[in-house]
């Protein structure tokens, strides 16, 4: 889709009142360097409503939307408040911490098809423990430039904890839980190197 402003995006949908958000749950925990996954592994799957029906949005341009996935400071939105506005949203987005690689990877885009869209490959490069609320939330955007004349509410994902990775091999081996459960999750020398 072309993201520039167009006659049929300033047109507006119709007083519809459109919402994007997760249909899926974030499987947990979340370690640094693993991918971020929907409970049992299953894919991520996104959706773009009519809040007034709870109808997904198929037609139009806003069906077929640019989206960018960022991520949000755990503490936002506590009050489960849904009518925030696109500036206090873009005020709790997270950046890495200086220094430090991206804090996100992957698939930071996705766009959608008849409404529908699946995250691709995600991965958390620090932890989330030095910031306020010591957790972290996934969110969606509309992309820049991206039928800006229309009004699309952001998604958020309930809050989590983004642990590093050492932790986890540490739980593992401590735990004495099968040293093969570790060398699946991660392959590291630590648990290559352990035997029960």
């Amino acid at each position: 889709m072309e993201c520039r402003s167009s006659p049929k995006c300033i047109e507006g949908p119709g007083g519809r009142n459109l919402q994007l958000q997760f249909r899926s749950r974030l499987s947990l925990p979340l370690f640094t360097g693993g991918k971020v996954e929907g409970e049992q592994g299953a894919a991520i799957h996104i959706v773009l409503i009519d809040g007034n029906t709870g109808h997904v949005v198929t037609s139009g341009p806003e069906s077929s939307v640019k989206l960018d996935v960022i991520v949000l400071e755990g503490d936002f939105n506590n009050e489960d408040d849904d009518n925030w506005t696109q500036e206090e949203f873009e005020s709790h987005v997270v950046k890495e911490r200086e220094g430090k690689r991206p804090l996100l990877t992957g698939d930071l885009q996705v766009t959608l098809k008849e409404g529908v869209g699946t995250l691709g490959e995600l991965i958390f490069t620090d932890n989330s423990s030095w910031i306020r609320s010591r957790k972290f939330r996934l969110g969606l955007k509309v992309a820049s430039g991206c039928c800006e004349d229309i009004r699309i509410r952001e998604a958020k994902t309930d809050a989590f904890t983004v642990k590093d990775h050492r932790g986890e091999c540490k739980s593992i081996i401590r735990t004495r839980t099968s040293y093969f459960i570790c060398v699946h999750v991660c392959n590291c020398s630590t648990c290559l190197s352990y035997s029960v």
